[in-house]
């Protein structure tokens, strides 16, 4: 239950900070705060889930090692670890959206 609820939040904080600081760069850079903001956050979201789970690979493989070898909790819980990060990324993005009064 600790893992899930560090995923979530990192995922979330990723998608976060890197939009905030993102626009804080448009702005230096005379662009759009805003569309900057929700640009950047729609394509950091598979790094932000990449992040929060600790590298693809290692996911990837331990999904492998269950299905092949019959463990289908370890699949079970990896597939949920990704779902719970994909689900803290679209929170911050649904965040971003409201805040900017987006779509």
């Amino acid at each position: 239950m600790d893992r899930l609820v560090l995923v979530f939040f990192v995922s979330l904080g990723v998608v976060l900070g890197g939009s905030i600081l993102g626009s804080l760069g448009a702005t230096l850079t005379r662009q759009s705060p805003i569309k900057v903001m929700l640009d950047v956050s729609q394509d950091i979201k598979l790094w932000a889930v990449v992040t929060a789970i600790g590298g693809t690979f290692s996911s990837l493989k331990i999904i492998e090692g269950g299905v092949f070898e019959g463990r289908i909790l370890v699949v079970i819980k990896q597939l949920l670890l990704l779902m719970i990060a994909f689900l803290g990324a679209q929170l911050g993005i649904w965040i971003l959206t409201v805040l900017t009064g987006g779509k």
